[in-house]
């Protein structure tokens, strides 16, 4: 193997690197705030279950007020160190994306929706042969998913994007 003048140097600097990353790692201790906890296999979820929403499904969902008017859409859950959810951040205001700042409003404040905006409609289904409510067709006929189809927050769109903006911690 042959190396270039002065190669031995950065070669030695690597390994040196390398093996004092891993001494921090082994001296590093865990928070003293959080005691460890042992998993034991009874803790395991092998398959979510009714009333388990998965986070990143919210994210993304449109946000209508009390008129079914679009006032934004979600962009962000925030959690706590528990897992509480405390506030969802949506998007407002702007057009196409430009212009949209985000609001965070209170968890509290968001009321989850599980069927299609606007006034229930009936159509026939070809699986059942029947006519079904679009407000219970997911339910009913086993198309259900395990999160809402939208939120709705009692504001107007102008309410939303006069509110106060949030601002994320890097």
């Amino acid at each position: 193997m042959h190396f270039h003048r002065g190669s031995g140097f950065i070669m030695a600097t690597a390994v040196a690197s390398l093996m004092s990353s891993a001494a921090l790692a082994q001296d590093a201790q865990p928070n003293a705030g959080s005691p460890a906890t042992t998993v034991t296999t009874t803790n395991w979820l092998t398959q979510e279950a009714t009333g388990q929403w998965r986070a990143s499904k919210m994210v993304g969902l449109n946000v209508y007020n009390n008129d079914n008017e679009k006032i934004g859409d979600i962009a962000e859950l925030i959690i706590d160190r528990s897992g509480k959810l405390e506030a969802v951040v949506i998007g407002a205001g702007g057009f196409l994306g430009i212009g949209e700042r985000d609001v965070a409003v209170p968890y509290s404040q968001i009321n989850w929706v599980f069927a299609p905006v606007g006034p229930p409609s009936t159509r026939t289904d070809n699986r059942a042969g029947a006519i079904i409510d679009s407000a219970q067709e997911r339910r009913n006929l086993g198309d259900a998913v395990s999160y809402p189809d939208h939120a709705v927050l009692n504001m107007t769109k102008d309410q939303l994007k006069d509110a106060p903006a949030f601002k994320y911690s890097r």
